[in-house]
């Protein structure tokens, strides 16, 4: 039984981890927890299970405990079982998870405080266990139960700020008496105390001379009203810090600093950082201390090649600068820092950190104290050309380095053409590739490159012009950047509102197209042309006359009209659009009524000619301001956009306008159908010359059936769609609903989605069959929504609760020829079972099941739940033989044998990853209910 308990916990885990949801929406939070703790109590169930099942309290804590009142009765009950085990220097494993539990739970629940008993108990049991001086009697095990418990009470006072600041004195005798790994935890522990402590006396604005060495003489109970009442943030590190005054004396501490800083190269690169951005703190906070305590550490960490370690250096650049760093000290980091970015020996994310660090450096003395990008300015046009990037770096460094350059020559660009220049060729190196059809990385590189150089170096009009004309020659080898070219102007608009350049390249293609000839124009490039075109007429400033006489030039074309589609004619009507919201509409008034007029009588589309038709109506009887009015998209907030009932939405925008609700409670269910056993008993009796003439060779016939893919392998799950009992009356009526199936992982082939014509409340429910196509066999869950429509004629979307694929549900009869008899299945039968001996393959697999059942239990057993899988029935000898196929190809063999109360099953299978699932199905049919 005890081994039972433990599979099924064990179970119980992987699913909870799975879906936490899920889970606790067939059974409650409480039910489980109490599964948890009996189990832990239990003996007989093994460590690792315990500790699997420990784990969930670190990962899920309010999942579990949900009210404070079950996350101290379970904190209570997991200290119990912890004093337990305190006399076993074996389970220390399980002792450590136990601490991270309770400590997890009482913080994530918001109950560590000094009125709840767990919370007093467990910060007296981690205090008693970091002061005990016993490592030699317990050894290693010591050693582990002492490190989680330090890192339970580091966790406790970054959480709750000075609540171990009045146990200064004994955490620094700990820290200094010990001796083996546990050293880095307790200076680490003792430095973030002490941070704590004397940050809190800045808060309180202390004044007492001697008020930092009494705190590093206390040795009393725990602070816990300090740290409930303190607002201190000790995860962020700020430069708001109040200062102690300079009268405080504080040559105890800086004693204590010095050692500490001394000794920081025994402890690893990423709690080296952790202490001095511990230490950086206290330094910043106490007046009386200088910086120049950290300047015997600088040597070495200059030299450093952990990027932790580093970060410290800049955190002491960015704290105490010229307090502590000479210029000539600078120099060395910029040129560092430029070193780095480049190292052959470096990732690509390093590197760029690197870069990043040089965009937001700590200066002496900073020109700018904005907290955009800006280059350090020792950082020189001649050290940043060695970032210069090339054509073989990936985009992210090929951008960041742009980005530093442009900056760079942006500061001094009065002596950096060349520069200027070298980037201009870079970018035609760019050019380039993407004229050889490079891919679509060079490409967003190359355009993202040209919005960094427009950015920074607009000044440039040589260059700029430069690039008008590159843009040009690109675009008419490739008209499918049609889209890049027009977010890019878009772009560049949004950050430079007064620039000309993206007015110049849009007249540079404007010209460029219209002066295409129309005959014999390829469609795809043509849409292209209208889409530059339609952005091009969004422009007051450019002059339209050109425009419109390609469109009379191109309406003209009777072949045009006669094969365009309806999304050309549309794109055609989107400039037409844009040309009646023009500033100058008086210029092209004439011509536009012409071209709208043509439109209306040449296009082929119905819609297209009502359209046109319409907008000469409107440019012939409104004003410019009521046209205005009536075609403007709209005011907009909240990024969104507003019609008005009298706003003409565009073509374009009349999909981007239709909105789906999103109802958040679910509505509908799907509830599994009820399984009819209509299978016939198998009776031995028949049989037929079919059967004599195939005699052994019924496996050979069988397995032939399998030549074809998508033989059997289709598994039909009937549901009942209906609504929830929580279902909203204002849905009582819902059509068009499509049901869409999301898998959680790759079981199955993608399933169709489902159609049901309508559904009302209070008639008989709609039966959907599921069609899966499995690739393995496991039980899954599938994410199900619903999309349908109201009876106002709203669309709404519903998410369902996810569905489960049970393993059972995937059982099918054994996909035999309907000619074949009982006989020739029995004889397949012991074929199969011959065949699946474990000898012959690794993949198949045998087993012995024994279950405590009744004799009646067992027939009712055998009859209600595996009639349809029958084979063969001996009523006298209480034995059966059944047989589950399961889609792609594989097989479970069963015999069923009963005597003397035990029900005896024995398997095989030419699957042996099958047993597990098979294992639990077993058990769950044979409670009786």
């Amino acid at each position: 039984m005890a081994a039972n308990s433990g599979d099924i916990l064990s179970q119980h885990v992987a699913e909870f981890h799975f879906s936490p949801s899920l889970f606790l929406s067939r059974t409650s939070a409480d039910t489980f927890l109490s599964e948890i703790l009996l189990n832990l109590r239990d003996y007989r169930i093994s460590e690792s299970i315990k500790v699997q099942a420990l784990s969930l309290f670190a990962e899920f804590p309010t999942f579990l405990c949900q009210t404070s009142e079950s996350s101290e009765t379970t904190a209570l009950a997991l200290l119990e079982i912890f004093s337990q085990l305190s006399a076993s220097t074996k389970s220390w494993n399980l002792q450590v998870h136990l601490l991270l539990a309770i400590t997890t739970i009482l913080i994530s629940t918001d109950c560590f405080k000094e009125d709840i008993k767990p919370a007093t108990d467990l910060l007296e049991l981690l205090f008693q266990i970091v002061s005990e001086q016993n490592d030699g009697k317990q050894g290693l095990s010591s050693r582990h139960l002492k490190t989680m418990a330090c890192d339970c009470l580091w966790e406790l006072e970054c959480c709750y700020p000075e609540l171990l600041s009045t146990k200064l004195e004994p955490l620094h005798t700990l820290q200094q008496l010990a001796s083996s790994t546990l050293y880095q935890k307790y200076t680490l522990l003792f430095s973030t105390v002490l941070k704590n402590a004397i940050q809190g006396l800045a808060h309180r604005q202390e004044t007492s001379v001697s008020v930092i060495k009494d705190i590093l003489s206390h040795n009393e109970g725990f602070s816990w009203k300090s740290s409930e009442e303190s607002e201190i943030s000790p995860s962020v590190f700020t430069k708001g810090y109040r200062l102690l005054p300079s009268t405080v004396e504080s040559k105890e501490l800086k004693s204590i600093l010095s050692l500490l800083l001394e000794e920081s190269f025994l402890l690893t690169p990423v709690s080296q950082s952790i202490l001095f951005h511990n230490l950086i703190q206290i330094v910043t906070m106490v007046y009386s201390l200088s910086p120049v305590i950290f300047k015997s550490q600088l040597l070495r960490l200059f030299g450093t090649m952990d990027v932790c370690l580093f970060i410290t250096v800049l955190k002491l650049k960015g704290a105490f600068t010229e307090s502590l760093f000479t210029t000539e000290d600078e120099n060395f980091l910029v040129k560092r820092l430029s070193g780095m970015s480049q190292h052959p020996m470096l990732s690509n994310p390093l590197k760029l950190l690197y870069l990043d660090f040089l965009l937001h450096f700590p200066e002496n003395r900073p020109i700018s104290s904005s907290a955009e990008e800006s280059p350090p300015i020792l950082l020189t046009p001649s050290i940043a050309t060695l970032l210069f990037p090339t054509v073989f770096h990936d985009s992210s460094t090929v951008l960041s380095r742009l980005t530093v350059l442009c900056l760079v020559y942006l500061e001094n660009e009065d002596e950096d053409q060349k520069g200027i220049n070298l980037i201009s060729d870079f970018m035609r190196s760019l050019q380039k590739i993407v004229e050889n059809n490079g891919g679509r990385e060079v490409t967003v590189t190359f355009f993202r490159s040209i919005f960094l150089f427009v950015k920074y170096l607009s000044f440039c009009s040589k260059q700029m012009d430069s690039l008008v004309t590159s843009l040009a020659e690109l675009y008419q080898k490739h008209y499918a950047l049609a889209p890049y070219i027009i977010d890019l102007i878009n772009n560049i608009q949004l950050l430079l509102q007064d620039s000309v350049w993206p007015i110049s390249l849009l007249q540079t293609l404007q010209h460029l197209i219209v002066g295409l000839p129309v005959n014999g124009m390829d469609q795809q490039a043509l849409k292209q042309h209208l889409k530059v075109l339609a952005r091009v007429a969004k422009e007051d400033i450019i002059q339209q006359k050109c425009t419109v006489d390609f469109f009379l030039r191109l309406i003209g074309n009777i072949d045009f009209c006669q094969l365009s589609s309806w999304r050309m004619g549309s794109t055609v009507l989107s400039v037409c659009r844009n040309l009646l919201l023009h500033r100058d509409l008086k210029a092209i008034f004439l011509p536009l009524g012409d071209l709208l007029q043509l439109i209306s009588v040449q296009f082929e589309d119905l819609d297209i000619r009502d359209h046109a038709r319409f907008y000469y109506m409107l440019l012939t009887s409104l004003s410019s301001e009521k046209l205005a009015r009536i075609l403007s998209p709209g005011s907009t907030g909240n990024n969104t956009k507003v019609h008005t009932l009298s706003t003409i939405m565009a073509e374009s925008e009349i999909f981007s306008s239709l909105t789906v609700q999103f109802l958040e409670q679910p509505l509908l269910q799907l509830v599994e159908c009820p399984e009819v056993e209509v299978a016939s008993i198998p009776s031995s009796s028949s049989s037929s010359a079919a059967d004599v003439k195939l005699d052994t060779s019924y496996r050979q016939e069988y397995e032939k059936q399998f030549a074809d893919p998508e033989f059997a392998s289709t598994v039909v799950l009937k549901y009942y769609l209906t609504f929830t009992e929580a279902a909203d009356h204002q849905y009582d009526k819902l059509f068009s609903i499509l049901l869409r199936f999301e898998q959680t992982d790759s079981t199955f082939e993608p399933i169709n989605d489902i159609s049901v014509h309508c559904l009302f409340q209070g008639q008989k429910p709609c039966i959907v069959s599921l069609l899966l196509h499995p690739r393995q066999v496991s039980p899954s869950f599938l994410n199900v929504s619903a999309i349908f429509t109201t009876k106002e004629g709203f669309t709404c979307h519903n998410q369902l609760k996810p569905l489960q694929i049970r393993f059972p549900d995937l059982f099918l009869p054994l996909p035999v020829p309907s000619h074949w008899s009982t006989v020739a299945k029995q004889k397949l039968f012991d074929q199969l079972w011959e065949s699946f001996s474990p000898s012959l393959s690794n993949d198949y697999g045998e087993s012995l099941c024994c279950l405590q059942v009744g004799k009646d239990f067992f027939h009712s057993l055998v009859y209600s739940k595996l009639c349809r899988f029958l084979i063969d029935v001996q009523h006298g000898l209480d034995f059966y033989k059944v047989l589950f196929f399961l889609a792609p190809h594989c097989h479970i063999l069963l015999t069923l044998s009963w005597s003397e109360e035990t029900l005896s099953v024995k398997i095989v299978t030419d699957n042996w990853k099958l047993l597990p699932y098979l294992n639990v199905f077993l058990k769950d049919i044979s409670v009786n209910d």
